[in-house]
C-alpha cells in the first residue's frame, strides 16, 4: 500500500486547509484510517481518525477545529482543518490501522504505510 498525503501549505493563523491522503494498491474503504503529525523536535501525533463505519476521533488539540472524512468511491480521506494555529505547524501524514473511537484518541495498532507527508505551516 502506498499513501501519499497532500494539500499543505502556507497560511496565516486562522485560515484553513484541506489535506488529501489517497491510497494506491489497496482499497481503503474497509480500513480505520488516522492523520498524524509531526513538528521538528517533537514525536509524531495522532491527532484524527475514522473507521470503515465512519466513527470518528481527535485529539483535544484539534477538537472543533478538524474533520476528518473519507471518500471511498476515491479512495480518500481528507482533514479540513479550520481556525489554524501556528502550533499546528507539521509534516502531516496519513496512515491505516485500527483506532479508540471511545474516550482519548489512541490506536490499537497501526500499519506501517507511512507514504511522503505534507507541509503545512502557520504564521503567526
Amino acid at each position: 500500500v502506498q499513501l501519499q498525503a497532500s494539500g499543505g501549505g502556507l497560511v496565516p493563523a486562522g485560515g484553513s486547509l484541506r489535506l488529501s491522503c489517497v491510497a494506491s494498491r489497496r482499497t481503503l474503504s474497509s480500513y480505520g484510517m488516522g492523520w498524524y503529525r509531526q513538528a521538528p523536535g517533537k514525536q509524531r501525533e495522532l491527532v484524527a481518525a475514522i473507521s470503515s463505519g465512519l466513527l470518528t476521533n481527535y485529539a483535544d488539540s484539534v477538537k472543533g477545529r478538524f474533520t476528518i472524512s473519507r471518500d471511498n468511491a476515491k479512495n480518500t480521506v481528507y482533514l479540513q482543518m479550520n481556525n489554524l494555529k501556528p502550533e499546528d505547524t507539521a509534516v502531516y501524514y496519513c496512515n491505516s490501522g485500527s483506532y479508540y473511537y471511545t474516550g482519548p484518541l489512541r490506536p490499537r495498532y497501526e500499519y506501517d504505510y507511512w507514504g511522503q507527508g505534507t507541509q503545512v505551516t502557520v504564521s503567526s
